[in-house]
């Protein structure tokens, strides 16, 4: 197995910049990075103050890495 196919980077050929794959990340993760609790997370997501999910089948949800980052980044500035 390449390099690439462990830290989930690959080149295509022809291409010039890598090529990220988004991880997903369940609640407890998502809790633990922004510090906030499940009703407050849920209470923001409705009112459009913090990403939603991307549904994984049934009641199973989780949040693009990326997009949790970038919320976090721009709580900061």
């Amino acid at each position: 197995m390449s390099k690439e196919a462990i830290v989930g980077e690959g080149v295509a050929k022809g291409a010039t910049e890598t090529r990220r794959v988004t991880r997903l990340i369940r609640l407890p993760e998502v809790q633990h990075r922004v510090g906030l609790g499940r009703s407050t997370i849920y209470r923001w997501m409705a009112e459009g103050k913090f990403p939603k999910p991307v549904q994984l089948g049934g009641y199973s949800v989780a949040w693009a890495e990326d997009e949790i980052e970038g919320w976090i980044a721009n709580r900061l500035n």
